[in-house]
C-alpha cells in the first residue's frame, strides 16, 4: 500500500485513503482482455505496472486508439462510469501489469468531492484527445510506412525494449490494416536500416 501512496501523491490525502480502503489490486498477465465492448463498467482501472493498449472496432476491424501507461487510466472507461454507458472500447494486457480497480460508484462523488481527482480526469481526457487527433493523422494523411514505423516506435517506447516479439497479423489487427500489406512495408523498413527481423523478433535500430 505505501508504494500506492507514493504513486497517487499528486491527489488529496484524504481520498488516497479512501482509495486503498474501497479498492482492490490486480495482477493480469500479458495479453490478458481487462475490458470488453459493450461491457458496463464496474471497477475504473489505473495501471500501476505495466501498460494496457486499448482499441475501438470498426467493421469487425480493429484499431489501436492509444496505451494506458502506469498512473494513467481510460478515460473512455471514466465517461462510460459517469453516464451508466456499455464501453465502446476494449482493453488489453501489452504486458504483464498491476492494476488498481476502483470501484465505479465511487468516481461521480469523488470527482465533486476532490478537485485534483477532478483535475486527473480532465488531464487524462485532454491527453487522450491529442493521442486520437494523432491517430487520425495517421489513418488519413499517413503513408503506411510511416503509419508503421511510428507504430513500432511507440510500442518500443512504451514496453522499454528496442527488440519485441510480434506477428505480422497481430500488428495488422492493431492498425486495421491487412497482413500482407504489414509484410510488404516491414520489407521496406528494412531495406531502408530502420528495423531488422529475425527469429527473436523486430529490434529497432537507433539511427
Amino acid at each position: 500500500m505505501q508504494t500506492i501512496q507514493q504513486q497517487l501523491a499528486f491527489l488529496e490525502p484524504e481520498l488516497v485513503s479512501e482509495i486503498i480502503t474501497t479498492s482492490s489490486i490486480q495482477k493480469f498477465s500479458k495479453g490478458t482482455q481487462i475490458l470488453r465492448e459493450a461491457q458496463y463498467i464496474k471497477v475504473l482501472p489505473v495501471v500501476l505496472e505495466g501498460s494496457v493498449k486499448v482499441f475501438s472496432r470498426f467493421n469487425e476491424k480493429e484499431l489501436l486508439l492509444y496505451y494506458i501507461q502506469p498512473v494513467q487510466s481510460c478515460v473512455m472507461s471514466f465517461s462510460s462510469c459517469l453516464n451508466q454507458q456499455p464501453s465502446k472500447v476494449f482493453a488489453i494486457t501489452e504486458e504483464d501489469s498491476k492494476i488498481l480497480l476502483i470501484p465505479a460508484t465511487n468516481i461521480s462523488i469523488w470527482l465533486k468531492s476532490y478537485p485534483k481527482f477532478n483535475a486527473l480526469f480532465y488531464q487524462q481526457y485532454d491527453l487522450r484527445y491529442s493521442e486520437l487527433l494523432d491517430t487520425i493523422q495517421h489513418v488519413l494523411i499517413n503513408r503506411m510506412d510511416k503509419r508503421l514505423y511510428d507504430y513500432l516506435l511507440q510500442k518500443s517506447k512504451v514496453t522499454q525494449q528496442q527488440s519485441f516479439k510480434i506477428t505480422h497479423g497481430e500488428i495488422a489487427n492493431e492498425l486495421g490494416t491487412a497482413r500482407e500489406v504489414i509484410s510488404r512495408v516491414m520489407k521496406k523498413l528494412e531495406a531502408e536500416g530502420k528495423i531488422s527481423q529475425t527469429s527473436d523478433g523486430i529490434k529497432i535500430h537507433s539511427l
